[in-house]
């Protein structure tokens, strides 16, 4: 497969930038821009190579060639089942089956979706590393995007900044919500003494999360909530819940009970976002899977 390249025709009012200050502007990162001086990319102007120096003129045609990715010795490309909801040459969105952590662990070194993307890329011949954009927890399914180059990647982290990057859940939680629709506006942080967990705390990162109630469950004591995140801390949603009194079903980390579901009941079931490269809009959605239905359902 050929390597990530990036082409533009230069127009009338691109003209006289050099291309250093070009490609800053189209969001081409120091980093990116140091890897291909350094690490066997390369740009091209009207087929010749030019440095960063050279002054752009109208009707030039530029092209930055990306370095190779080279994945890490120490991840191992492992078979793994994706259900893969959309794919082209820059990105895919993969719809996660819970119980799949998204990298790998000291717990679970092999048998994680980063090691089943790297698998896949060996089938379809595609020499990257693995850039997922917005992580799931292991107990988490749904949608995630995976961008295939750094610099998708770095793009889709800049529509994060910008929200433009949008995601939407689904929970089950313990407790019966009568306020119909709300935002709870609380920083997260490390819980002290723990790795892991996370709490609201003053010294923390903002963190805000908007809920509305789809159903209640009140023969069950519990609730079924529509989520969409503004911020995207770690555990943000299973900890701003449980601030609230609400503990999602089967989150024992975060004082919920496994008695009727063994993980935690969210689902990532909607992702929206401006493509990074051809900047059309996308947005895709994955129905619960069966092990929350039944919860709804019995």
């Amino acid at each position: 497969m050929a390597p990530f390249t990036l082409e533009w025709k230069i127009k009338e009012d691109e003209s006289n930038y050099e291309i250093k200050e070009f490609l800053k502007i189209n969001h081409v990162s120091k980093i990116a821009l140091t890897d291909i001086k350094f690490k066997g990319g390369s740009i091209i102007v009207n087929n010749e190579v030019k440095n960063v120096r050279y002054k752009l003129q109208v009707g030039d045609h530029l092209k930055v060639i990306f370095p190779t990715e080279v994945a890490s010795s120490e991840m191992i490309p492992t078979k793994i089942t994706l259900n893969i909801v959309y794919e082209d040459q820059y990105l895919l969105v993969i719809n996660k089956q819970p119980y799949l952590p998204t990298i790998p662990s000291r717990d679970h070194p092999t048998n994680s979706l980063a090691n089943g993307l790297l698998y896949y890329y060996q089938q379809i011949g595609l020499k990257a590393t693995t850039h997922i954009v917005n992580r799931l927890d292991r107990d988490t399914s749904g949608l995630l995007v995976v961008a295939k180059y750094r610099h998708v990647h770095h793009l889709f982290v800049e529509q994060q900044k910008q929200g433009t990057l949008k995601r939407e859940y689904e929970a089950i939680t313990h407790g019966q919500i009568h306020t119909p629709s709300g935002t709870i506006d609380a920083p997260i942080g490390r819980n002290s003494g723990s790795i892991i967990e996370r709490t609201v705390r003053d010294d923390g990162q903002p963190a805000i999360t908007h809920y509305q109630i789809i159903q209640v469950l009140s023969e069950k004591d519990m609730s079924h909530v529509a989520i969409q995140l503004e911020t995207g801390r770690t555990h943000q949603i299973r900890v701003h819940l449980t601030y609230v009194g609400h503990p999602l079903v089967g989150d024992d980390l975060y004082g919920g009970s496994t008695k009727v579901m063994k993980r935690q009941a969210l689902h990532c079931r909607r992702v929206s976002f401006v493509h990074p490269i051809t900047n059309e809009n996308h947005s895709f959605t994955a129905e619960l899977p069966i092990d929350m239905k039944n919860l709804l359902l019995y």
